[in-house]
C-alpha cells in the first residue's frame, strides 16, 4: 500500500513540474503569440547611391524572441538575427548589382512565419537629345 502511495505522489508530482502553474494563468494553454500579416510590413524603399533599400518593422507586442531571415535568388540564407523588439523598425541594403535581384523576407518566432518575397528588376532606359544647329 505504501508503494502504491509514493507512485500516486511521485505521478501528481512530475505532473506538476511538467504543467507549471503559470501556464494556468493562459487558462492552461501554453502557447506563444501567433504572427499575423497586419503585424509585418516590408516595403522598397528605392535605390540610394549603389544600394537597393528596403524597409522592414515588425510589431511585436509580447516582446517575445523572433529571428528575420533574408534569402536570395537561390534559397541561400545571406541574414539571420535574433531580435525581442517591440516596435522592430530596420532598413535593409542590397548591392544594386547589373542583374535583377529576387529577395525573400521572412519573421519567424517559434511557432509561425510570416513571409514576403520580392522581385527588383533593372530596366535601362536611353535618353537621346537631338538639338538643331
Amino acid at each position: 500500500m505504501k508503494n502504491i502511495l509514493k507512485a500516486i505522489s511521485a505521478a501528481a508530482l512530475l505532473l506538476i513540474i511538467n504543467n507549471p502553474i503559470a501556464s494556468l494563468a493562459n487558462g492552461g494553454k501554453n502557447e506563444k503569440a501567433k504572427l499575423t500579416d497586419e503585424q509585418v510590413t516590408v516595403q522598397y524603399v528605392g535605390v540610394s547611391e549603389d544600394h537597393v533599400v528596403f524597409h522592414v518593422d515588425f510589431e511585436n507586442p509580447t516582446g517575445e524572441k523572433f529571428w528575420l531571415i533574408i534569402r536570395n535568388d537561390n534559397g541561400d540564407v545571406v541574414y539571420r538575427k535574433q531580435f525581442t523588439a517591440t516596435h522592430f523598425s530596420k532598413n535593409v541594403y542590397f548591392e544594386n548589382e547589373q542583374s535583377d535581384i529576387r529577395p525573400t523576407f521572412i519573421i519567424r518566432n517559434d511557432n509561425n512565419e510570416i513571409v514576403r518575397q520580392f522581385a527588383v528588376t533593372r530596366t535601362v532606359t536611353e535618353n537621346t537629345v537631338v538639338t538643331k544647329l
